[in-house]
């Protein structure tokens, strides 16, 4: 399974919501927006990690449905703000 939210059509098409020169922040974000209930997809990760030498000049997109932009920025807000961070002396699971 590769991660991405599902396509929903009663949600609109994807629009970009960020872009990111690594495919590492994309997918962290991509994780803090599933986490906030939002659906989100990561975009031209593969293209940057196939074409090292061209990674300045190929954005990474995180997309989110056109209908819940404004929900998306709310939490990529809350995930800027640390919202999603674990406390430090966190034990681990298990």
């Amino acid at each position: 399974m590769h991660g991405d939210s599902p396509y929903d059509p009663a949600d609109g098409d994807w629009q970009t919501l960020v872009t990111f020169f690594s495919p590492t922040e994309a997918y962290l974000l991509r994780g803090c927006l599933q986490a906030g209930g939002v659906p989100a997809v990561v975009a031209d990760a593969h293209l940057v990690q196939a074409h090292t030498l061209l990674a300045g000049a190929i954005p990474v997109r995180v997309l989110v449905p056109a209908r819940r932009l404004a929900e998306a920025e709310a939490v990529m807000a809350a995930c800027q703000r640390g919202d999603f961070a674990l406390p430090d002396d966190t034990p681990p699971p298990g």
